[in-house]
């Protein structure tokens, strides 16, 4: 009796002290952030370049984020992934990393709430449409704003964490928004503490595109560099100074001193941006007419591009998967009545996904997109394209009619026959000067002008379409209002414009720490929908059993072990 008590007494003392044990374990567990990656891509891992980042950090790094409240349960999971992610900041910042979760439509009254909204959509974070049904079956529409606001230094920056890229499902959308989170974050960060900006020069002087017309993505690119307009005017120090050009939409002619004086700037290591249209037509035409002219569009920029390796072809892309454009479809003598239909000279262009620049981004808007092509076998160049049509595409030749016609019957897919023809390249290496072997000696010899046959190490990228960087402008009496980049007016879609042009500037202009976070693989391991459907009673069948299985077989045993025990 007395070894049955002491025995007793042994299992309570050793179930008090692992009850203690685990308690003072979660206790100091809980002042301290610790995971596990046992991924085999590390995707919950910081890279060493945000760890280096952070533990640098010299002032409190505030985030509000707007991601709080009843919310479905994949917002619950990237809410959960932030506060996870940021908590990981604080391993490395401390108490530098502060952060609340809001909830913006927390208000009862409407017009407060509004006035939230309305705040955050000026700081340029994105709202969500959401529709819930309720427990009768009513359908209701919730907005959220899926984004956070960053302030360092006195600054602010905005972050839309909601990644929507169309041709992808929900669950994907959401995987790469949380994939995209570290990103994101340390973007914002090297944004609001980058004080010496590198220098991009804007070239005018050949019709390209005006400040309005370029005005989203200058507000964008000003949060990381400085930007001016330069007109060359056959000043040989014009571009000196600058990190790269961006050359947006030109339309006249270029002379062969701006030529020369680009491609020395290229031969310096300068990086260049060019956005050029091959062929020239006019969309305004056809409120007219129902009929345009598609022409080549020459502008004596074709032999430097060709020398670099790239050639932008006078054709224009055909693509099924495009834009929308409103078609009056009224019977004449009444009221107008315009109906959206598919415009195929404006396809939505696919991003490669094998390159840092493009990775997880939505399609990209175009109109009037040509092909571009690789030339050459410079063994010192690197090519690499970064944009391509669909699979249901094809290219015609310039000249060419363009008509409203087309849109009266139903296209022929079969002759949509030239799949993912590529849109833009990025070309990196040692250029050859255009001019080698073409100048005169003395400016060959020429030390104020240090002419270079070959190029320091650099990189350009050639997009076959000016559109690509041009948001539209409307006008309130004479007051011009850009929209957003990539911008549909017709459908209210934001497409993947200014994201693309980002990352390429960041790429090309060396912020390799902040891209190195976007140029890791993740592998998304989604579930099988059709599997889940037909095995689904299966698998919860055999959760609800297996676990009572095996512990009526652990009682079992444990009963079995019990009496050997007090029978010996």
């Amino acid at each position: 009796m007395n070894k049955r008590k002491q025995i007793k007494r042994q299992n309570i003392t050793q179930l008090l002290i692992t009850l203690f044990t685990v308690l003072l374990i979660n206790y100091i567990a809980s002042f301290y952030f610790f995971r596990l990656d046992l991924t085999s891509e590390k995707r919950y891992t910081l890279t060493n370049h945000t760890k280096e980042l952070l533990s640098n950090i010299d002032d409190i790094i505030y985030v509000q984020i707007y991601i709080e409240g009843e919310l479905p349960s994949g917002f619950v999971r990237l809410q959960n992934s932030v506060k996870e992610m940021l908590d990981e900041f604080r391993v490395y910042a401390g108490d530098n990393i502060q952060y609340e979760f809001i909830n913006p439509s927390e208000s009862s009254d409407k017009k407060t709430r509004n006035e939230i909204y309305s705040q955050l959509y000026k700081k340029g974070i994105m709202p969500t449409n959401l529709k819930e049904k309720d427990d009768e079956g009513k359908m209701s529409e919730k907005i959220i704003f899926p984004g956070a606001v960053v302030t360092y230094h006195s600054k602010e920056a905005p972050i839309n964490l909601l990644k929507n890229n169309l041709s992808l499902s929900a669950e994907e959308n959401l995987n790469n928004s949380i994939q995209e989170l570290e990103y994101s974050f340390i973007g914002a960060v090297h944004q609001l503490s980058n004080k010496m900006k590198k220098q991009i020069a804007i070239i005018e002087g050949h019709s390209e595109w005006s400040d309005m017309q370029m005005a989203d993505i200058t507000d964008a690119l000003f949060e990381f560099y400085s930007l001016k307009r330069i007109t060359i005017k056959s000043q040989i120090n014009a571009l000196d100074g600058y990190d790269a050009i961006i050359i947006a939409g030109p339309d006249s002619t270029f002379d062969e001193k701006d030529k020369f004086i680009i491609d020395q700037f290229i031969m310096k290591g300068g990086k260049s941006f060019w956005f050029y249209d091959a062929v020239k037509t006019n969309m305004d035409s056809l409120a007219f007419a129902s009929t345009t002219l598609a022409l080549v569009n020459s502008i004596n920029i074709e032999d430097m591009l060709f020398n670099y390796g790239a050639r932008v072809n006078p054709n224009i892309i055909m693509d099924l998967q495009c834009s929308m454009i409103p078609i009056n479809t009224a019977i004449v003598g009444t009221p107008p009545k315009f109906t959206p239909a598919p415009w195929y000279y404006f396809p939505l262009i696919n991003p490669s996904d094998k390159h840092v620049i493009t990775k997880n981004l939505n399609l990209i808007k175009t109109e009037f997109v040509s092909t571009v092509d690789s030339v050459g076998e410079d063994p010192d160049i690197k090519k690499t394209f970064l944009l391509h049509s669909s699979k249901y595409s094809k290219a015609v030749n310039a000249p060419a009619r363009i008509s409203l016609d087309i849109l009266k019957s139903e296209p022929d897919p079969s002759i949509f026959n030239k799949p993912n023809l590529p849109t833009a390249i990025l070309l990196e290496g040692k250029f050859t000067s255009l001019y080698k072997n073409r100048v005169p000696t003395q400016i060959a010899s020429s030390k104020a002008i240090g002419f270079k046959e070959k190029s320091n190490p650099t990189k350009m990228i050639v997009v076959a379409d000016a559109d690509i960087i041009r948001n539209a402008v409307k006008y309130e009496g004479n007051q011009p209002i850009p929209f957003p980049l990539g911008y549909d007016r017709y459908t209210g879609q934001t497409y993947g414009n200014k994201e693309f042009l980002l990352n390429a500037f960041n790429y090309l202009l060396d912020d390799s720490g902040l891209l190195s976070i976007r140029s890791r693989e993740v592998t998304l391991r989604l579930l099988d929908r059709a599997k889940i459907i037909e095995e689904r009673v299966f698998w919860q069948t055999l959760n609800l059993i297996l676990p009572i299985i095996f512990v009526l077989i652990f009682g079992i045993i444990l009963n079995y072990l019990r009496k050997r025990k007090f029978a010996n």
